[in-house]
């Protein structure tokens, strides 16, 4: 009865924190159409991107993937997909075993997989299994311009140029002007199959003069790039294995990876090859439009191909079900001058989000239009792209990835046992097979493993069942299991302490670095929702947890303020404790107040934060999460101000992507953070009773609401 009781309780809450804190309805597609993108100039950081979570394709002014070589170190035009992973050849037959090297962290060996810093076998097979398997730019599909000599045309003889995202409908309306006349462009992407559809409309087509071309590429195997290798053509295969008057489907083959590109066209069109890996599509010359679509799988499927206009009706539905369904967040009677950017970015992030990160898998961080890190996705990372969802009503979008950790679970327990834990240690960069990529840094990180707590528990608010319970109950208990057999208790102090890891602020060594807030905070959170968990499901509460529990140390601090770690001999003037993530911030933040925290003392650190932090050595998801501890401290302004802070790290594109630095000019971790602090900053969190508790009461920000859910 108590169970049913507590299930009510948390649907109860659940229900009402969908309801707008001001009751009248916004006029969602008035607030979205007034964020969608125009390009109206070159420029390689621009690009727009359709998609539907499991699969991108970002385009350049024309509407296909022109010119890919002016993009590369931009946005670039990249085609990715949470399938498309390829590995290069082993010759030397490294195994994982090579990579392992051992640490005395608790009196036992611990094997950590590990980059190597001297030369041999040991770090070339480190080497070999941190770059594979890496992701895969399918493929380019672009347009091949040319003037009445038959010479091709360049990026500087594109003039004129209107490109719209048309969000609300979802595709790409592209309107430029090439050898002195018009071409209209549309793209799309189906919302439930990968593939990519665009309508050309123009004089040039009598003419000849625009052609379509499907350009493909060996991998690079770097690890921030596009992926394209494009002189290497006798590495892979493209062949044509069947043909039609209106289709082809490609077969590639590269080393062990097989995959399928079929492209379908409306009308008449010649299909040549032009180069190896390099097709030319010619529509006929008495055309005033055309169109195509093209798909990409990795497996052999039959024709025909939706069309066009199919894709385009079907996207259209999809997206305005999207903003439909989903909560809302409307500034437009705010009278703060910043409140349309924060708007802007807001509106731009959900769309992002969506297309980037709600796939199959985890995302990568800089989701699927290039790649980092060789395309494999951080699950310290996993919070900040995926909590959102649950709290915009979205949480569908959050169970296609969170069932990936079903599939790891074996490899995660495998981790542990070979490291002297119980449960399962989910790895930190890795693929969809689950295996670890060798890391000097994320081997030792531990801030992951409590995610799987903490979003199996929004799944279950959302939907408070046996059935979810029974879904994932595995992962929250073997999650537990290994929270409470790492914690490390120390017969001086009495407490279980954390250690032998590098915490989420990773300037600090794995060798001294004892009891990180964040870390000691979730751990706290983590284990306790995993009780209430056994209670739910009619079992009896885990001792060893409770034993944890209850003799988790307090946050150290020193002068008021507190530290990096309890270890740390800490100097606020050295970078090593002023740099990187202010996790410090996360103790009281991400995560509710617990016993391990005093706020007093969280307030005077988030005052010297916001005056001393080393800004430039920050990460774009470091902005909302000061903004969601100021706001759990009743600092509204200074939520407003660190959302909003002008910095490099802060900074968000024409097209909604949040930039960082050369190397990662995209990183949707900070678009999902803003998203997850807006929705507490409006919703609040368990508790809390007060409206819009992270917005000034100035009378400048009048912000309303509706569809979001509480933060725990």
């Amino acid at each position: 009865m108590k169970t049913c009781v507590y299930i009510l309780a948390v649907g109860l809450v659940s229900l009402s924190g969908t309801m707008s804190c001001y009751g009248s309805r916004i006029n969602r597609k008035a607030l979205v159409k007034r964020h969608e993108p125009i390009i109206r100039q070159i420029d390689s950081l621009s690009s727009l991107s359709v998609g539907n979570g499991h699969f991108a394709f970002t385009v350049d002014p024309t509407g296909l993937q022109t010119f890919p070589t002016f993009y590369k170190n931009g946005v670039p035009l990249g085609t990715e997909s949470d399938w498309g992973w390829h590995s290069f050849p082993n010759p030397h037959k490294y195994t994982f075993s090579e990579t392992l090297r051992n640490y005395d962290f608790r009196g036992w060996k611990e094997p950590y997989s590990v980059q190597f810093n001297e030369k041999g076998r040991q770090q070339d097979a480190a080497n070999w299994f941190r770059i594979n398997p890496h992701r895969l730019n399918l493929g380019n599909v672009g347009f091949d311009f040319t003037n009445s000599k038959g010479e091709a045309l360049t990026i500087n003889d594109i003039h004129h140029i209107h490109q719209k995202l048309h969000l609300w409908d979802g595709y790409i309306q592209s309107d430029y002007v090439i050898n002195g006349k018009p071409v209209d462009v549309q793209t799309v992407c189906n919302p439930y199959k990968d593939i990519i559809s665009a309508r050309i409309t123009s004089p040039s087509l009598h003419s000849q003069s625009i052609k379509i071309h499907f350009r493909f590429a060996y991998p690079s195997g770097n690890s921030f790039d596009d992926g394209c290798s494009w002189n290497e053509p006798n590495k892979h295969i493209t062949l044509i294995i069947a043909q039609g008057a209106h289709f082809a489907i490609f077969k590639r083959q590269l080393d062990s990876t097989t995959y399928y590109v079929a492209i379908q066209w409306k009308g008449k069109a010649t299909l040549s090859k032009k180069a190896a890996h390099f097709f030319i599509l010619m529509p006929d010359s008495r055309a005033d439009s055309f169109s195509f679509s093209c798909s990409f799988t990795n497996y052999y499927s039959k024709l025909p191909l939706s069309t066009f206009y199919a894709n385009k009706m079907a996207a259209k539905k999809y997206w305005n079900q999207f903003w439909k369904k989903g909560a809302a967040v409307d500034f437009r009677k705010c009278k703060d001058l910043r409140a349309r950017e924060l708007e802007r970015r807001v509106v731009l992030s959900q769309y992002l989000t969506a297309i980037q990160c709600a796939g199959n898998t985890p995302p990568q961080e800089i989701g699927l239009t290039y790649n980092s890190w060789y395309g494999k996705f951080h699950l310290e990372m996993y919070w900040w792209h995926e909590v959102h969802f649950a709290l915009w009503n979205r949480i569908n979008l959050l169970k296609r990835s969170f069932d990936w950790y079903n599939t790891a679970y074996t490899n995660a327990k495998r981790i542990a046992e070979r490291q002297g834990f119980k449960g399962v240690r989910w790895m930190k960069m890795t693929d969809p097979s689950a295996r670890e990529s060798p890391s000097n840094v994320g081997s030792f990180l531990v801030w992951q493993q409590p995610h799987v707590i903490y979003v199996a528990e929004l799944i279950y608010r959302d939907h408070p069942s046996l059935a979810i319970l029974n879904r994932y109950k595995k992962l929250v208990f073997a999650t537990a299991d290994f929270m409470a057999s790492f914690a490390t208790f120390n017969k001086k102090t009495g407490y279980y302490d954390l250690k032998g890891l590098i915490p989420a602020q990773e300037t600090l060594k794995a060798s001294t670095t004892v009891d990180p807030p964040l870390e000691l905070s979730y751990w706290y959170y983590a284990l306790n929702t995993a009780q209430k968990w056994r209670e739910r499901c009619g079992m009896p509460r885990n001792p060893e947890w409770d034993k944890v529990l209850q003799h988790l140390p307090p946050l150290a601090y020193k002068d008021s303020l507190y530290l990096a770690a309890a270890s740390a001999a800490q100097t606020y003037s050295d970078p090593r404790f002023t740099s990187d993530h202010p996790a410090v911030l996360g103790a009281l933040g991400m995560l509710p107040l617990s016993p391990l925290v005093q706020p007093a003392i969280m307030r005077k650190t988030l005052d010297w934060v916001m005056t001393h932090w080393l800004w430039a050595t920050t990460w774009g998801w470091d902005y909302p999460l000061i903004a969601m501890t100021a706001t759990r401290l009743g600092e509204p302004e200074k939520a407003i101000d660190a959302l909003l802070m002008n910095q490099q790290k802060n900074r968000y594109l024409i097209n909604g992507h949040n930039y960082q630095d050369q190397r990662l000019r995209i990183y949707l971790p900070g678009n999902g953070g803003l998203l997850t602090a807006i929705a507490m900053m409006c919703a609040g969190w368990d508790g809390c009773t007060q409206k819009n508790p992270g917005f000034p009461k100035n009378g400048k920000w009048d912000v309303q609401w509706e569809g979001l859910k509480k933060i725990p």
